[in-house]
């Protein structure tokens, strides 16, 4: 299924367990390129409101160490198919 969304233009919306937010990242920095931007959002909307922006690889290796607490949600890059690269929209 990743490897089917890998090609979406469209800015991608995921909702994560802050348990398996690492291991999600690995896996969609591995299906999609590890330099793909993205930003893991948490507690949107709350008091601890907190944002961290990076490369798929970069936010993996963040959250590997740093477990979160509460509610996430990922955004990701759309995939720019005429250039064969990530698109900056």
């Amino acid at each position: 299924m990743l490897r089917k969304l890998a090609e979406e233009e469209r800015s991608i919306i995921l909702y994560e367990s802050p348990h398996r937010l690492a291991k999600t990242l690995n896996e969609l920095a591995t299906a999609w390129g590890a330099t793909r931007q993205s930003a893991v959002c948490r507690e949107l909307t709350k008091m601890f409101e907190e944002t961290k922006i990076g490369t798929l690889s970069e936010l993996a290796l963040y959250y590997a160490t740093n477990n979160p607490k509460g509610e996430i949600v990922i955004i990701i890059e759309g995939y720019n198919k005429q250039e064969g690269v990530e698109s900056d929209d």
